[in-house]
């Protein structure tokens, strides 16, 4: 019964960071509509996005791994 917790727990946490993800990637957009852009900011987000993109892999791979043919 553990193990499909802690699955339950890690797809709950995947979900959260896939609509954080996708929330970063509204934001920057945004704001690459919007001059003058803060270039700072824009880094700082797009390096979060993929530090998110990152993590989302690691709990897909987490939560279903790869089974070798």
């Amino acid at each position: 019964m553990k193990e499909a917790e802690d699955i339950a727990a890690l797809r709950l946490r995947l979900h959260e960071l896939q609509i954080e993800h996708r929330d970063l990637d509204e934001i920057i957009a945004r704001l690459l509509q919007t001059p003058p852009h803060d270039d700072l900011m824009l880094r700082r987000l797009k390096k979060r996005k993929l530090q998110l993109k990152d993590r989302i892999a690691l709990l897909e791979r987490m939560i279903e791994p790869d089974i070798p043919a």
